[in-house]
């Protein structure tokens, strides 16, 4: 299969290089995928360079209304302290009250944060697209932090009451490793 070759003049929703893969096995299918940073259109060899384009085009529309469909809504502050309410009724019986829970943009290396003599909690707005259990398992890991400090035996038997705090630890690493952060514990983990 010959190599994709860039498509000029289009980027893809987030900047991205968009390239181009011909392939003369495909008939009529035109598919659109990620890899190594760009974005691959695998269109038919047969197809005109002015079918090229409009496909092109096509697909990144289709792939942004797609990946925004993905993303949800955003999350509010406001969503955030209800939402620490209910983890904290469902996973706590209650006893962690942050004073404060809030979207950050200053948080590039940490998923959260927490100051527990303020009682505030903080997440990083990177967090704002993942699915919500993804979000509440880094909520719940901070409001644990209000009651236990570090990450010893009494840290984990309170967060392991949150039922997908696992499978959102694993989401969370392959998101970091995509991004090419830090693996060790204490840089990617909620702390």
């Amino acid at each position: 299969m010959p190599d994709p070759t860039p498509h000029p003049g289009v980027t893809g929703p987030r900047g991205e290089q968009v390239l181009v893969r011909r392939s003369a096995r495909r008939r009529r299918s035109v598919s659109i995928t990620r890899r190594d940073g760009d974005l691959v259109v695998s269109i038919p060899a047969s197809m005109s360079r002015r079918e090229e384009g409009q496909w092109v085009r096509r697909m990144i529309e289709q792939l942004a209304r797609k990946e925004q469909r993905a993303m949800g809504p955003r999350r509010s502050d406001a969503h955030l302290v209800a939402r620490a309410a209910e983890l904290s009724e469902l996973y706590l019986d209650s006893r962690a009250q942050p004073t404060s829970v809030q979207w950050s943009t200053r948080q590039q290396r940490r998923w959260g944060s927490c100051t527990p003599t303020e009682g505030s909690i903080r997440l990083s707005t990177r967090l704002q697209g993942m699915p919500g259990w993804v979000v509440d398992s880094v909520l719940v890991h901070e409001l644990v932090h209000l009651l236990v400090p570090g990450h010893g035996p009494d840290f984990q038997a309170l967060m392991d009451r949150y039922p997908q705090a696992q499978r959102a630890r694993g989401f969370l690493e392959g998101v970091a490793w995509e991004q090419d952060l830090p693996s060790s514990e204490g840089e990617v983990d909620a702390d």
